[in-house]
């Protein structure tokens, strides 16, 4: 039972089977991280040292012998002999013997409970609610939102599509004293100005045609709680007036109504676009825009907080080996570094959605470039141009360089390495032809 003294050198767990899944070889740090020895786990079946989650539904070195593919960087979990919980991250191969026939399977472990006690720390520090980020401007609006939360003020946030909007309208309310009441939100971009009015403010039977029964509005179902107003830049100045009377009053009227309703609604409005420069241009009421901007927040976009991408990526992967029961372990550097490098135009939002593209088609280990959309992925070589004959290709030339030079031949002749009296008599044969 003598093993070989570079696989006890290093820190990662190596054992290897035969045909009949029974141990040959079990390094240090397979003893170290399982808690069984060597002298324990040589001659045994695997399943019975390990007992990961993946040897009943998706055993991974059963896949590569029966396959030949090899697995890389999968997730699964197992048990010590003491019984604890060990997150580890595998890869597996084929063993081959000496004429290359295959002999039986390597697998190695990695013992992740330090990176996945680390993560849960970061995560704890750097996430507020559903949102992600230790980027200063993020940290500093994380410090704002309780005594936020803690007024029943109007709040207006600001920022581009995809920067995580509702979910600090979320937080808000989840934090205040309304939290046990409502939240609503209502997207006024989505709905024209007869449907949004009737949407927020409900209706009595007999309103108009169809109104057959009372429907209650969002400000009413909302009543104790919040109502979120989601891209409030799009309402029209006809809305505007009535959410104005809202707002001053805490009063709401159904269509066909003949006497107002009070409500108690806390208010938070959201829009992508620049609500003061709406103001200047007469497209967006002043008083409005003063009412609702009691207390303003402006999320940054993702590119300015780069940093927070590497946490956003480990919430997404997470998220979605969840909803998709796989094992996908994480991104490669390049990958990282094309996320890191690219500005998302669509923010946060975006980025979920490239992850979820990536997990489409990547079955496990890491996702690397080519599960990326083609926005990532390196240019591909340009076409070669079509078959030309050398006149063809000289004439091209030519006539560029004296595109890029204005016409003027000496300039074109010098750039081209020929006497001027060369390019002219050139010029005259292709007149010619």
């Amino acid at each position: 039972m003598s093993q070989d003294p570079i696989l006890d050198s290093i820190n990662e767990g190596v054992f290897t089977v035969d045909r009949n899944w029974r141990i040959t070889s079990f390094n240090r740090a397979a003893e170290r991280i399982t808690g069984v020895s060597r002298r324990e786990a040589v001659g045994r079946h695997c399943w019975d040292v390990f007992r990961a989650n993946l040897c009943e539904r998706a055993c991974a070195l059963r896949r590569t012998l029966e396959t030949g593919e090899r697995i890389v960087n999968a997730r699964a979990e197992i048990f010590s002999s003491g019984g604890e919980r060990i997150p580890i991250r595998i890869s597996t191969a084929l063993l081959e013997g000496g004429a290359g026939q295959v002999v039986g399977g390597v697998e190695t472990f990695q013992d992740l409970r330090a990176v996945e006690q680390l993560r849960k720390e970061l995560t704890a520090r750097y996430t507020f609610e559903d949102i992600v980020g230790r980027a200063s401007a993020m940290r500093r609006l994380f410090d704002l939102v309780p005594d936020i939360a803690a007024s029943s003020s109007t709040v207006l946030i600001e920022g581009e599509s995809g920067t995580g909007k509702e979910l600090f309208a979320r937080a808000i309310h989840n934090l205040s004293p309304r939290r046990k009441e409502r939240f609503v939100a209502v997207n006024c971009a989505a709905l024209p100005d007869t449907l949004l009015e009737s949407e927020l403010f409900g209706y009595k039977a007999g309103a108009f045609t169809d109104a057959r029964r009372d429907k209650l509005g969002r400000f009413a179902l909302a009543d104790g709680g919040t109502i979120f107003l989601d891209e409030i830049g799009d309402v029209s100045p006809a809305l505007q007036v009535r959410l104005l009377r809202v707002l001053q009053d805490r009063m709401i009227e159904p269509l066909g109504a003949v006497e107002p309703v009070k409500v108690d609604v806390r208010v938070i409005a959201a829009t992508n676009r620049n609500l003061w420069e709406l103001v200047q241009q007469g497209k967006f009421r002043e008083d409005l825009y003063y009412r609702i901007r009691v207390i303003h927040l402006r999320l940054p976009p993702l590119r300015q907080r780069r940093e927070d991408i590497p946490l956003l990526v480990e919430r997404f992967i997470d998220k979605f080996n969840r909803l998709q029961d796989k094992d996908i372990a994480g991104v490669s550097e390049e990958v990282m570094a094309r996320l890191m490098e690219y500005d998302f135009p669509g923010n946060v939002r975006e980025l979920e959605n490239v992850i979820e593209h990536a997990f489409v088609l990547c079955r496990g280990g890491l996702i690397e470039v080519r599960h990326l959309p083609p926005e990532f992925r390196p240019e591909q070589p340009p076409a070669l141009p079509a078959p030309c004959n050398l006149k063809a290709m000289e004439r091209q030339m030519i006539l560029a360089a004296l595109e890029r030079h204005g016409g003027n031949r000496t300039r074109a002749a010098r750039e081209l390495g020929i006497h001027p009296a060369t390019l002219y008599r050139k010029l005259k044969t292709m007149k010619g032809r």
